[in-house]
């Protein structure tokens, strides 16, 4: 079951230019376009590229190793 309230929103990094996608539960009336400039200045780039470059991390030269005997 979802939040009906819920908003996607999509930021993006004021230096490199990417975006990441955020999800807000905003009271009636806020200013959206304030609330992501605010939040795009809030947001935790590094750790968010870390977990990017984890998410997509390739592993090569996997084998199988041989019984000692």
């Amino acid at each position: 079951m979802a939040i009906p309230n819920a908003r996607r929103l999509r930021i993006s990094h004021p230096e490199t230019g990417q975006q990441a996608t955020i999800v807000a539960v905003l009271p009636k009336g806020t200013d959206v376009d304030a609330y992501t400039k605010e939040a795009s200045a809030r947001f935790d780039w590094k750790s968010w590229q870390d977990a990017q470059q984890r998410q997509f991390k390739v592993r090569v030269g996997q084998q199988k190793q041989k019984k000692a005997k």
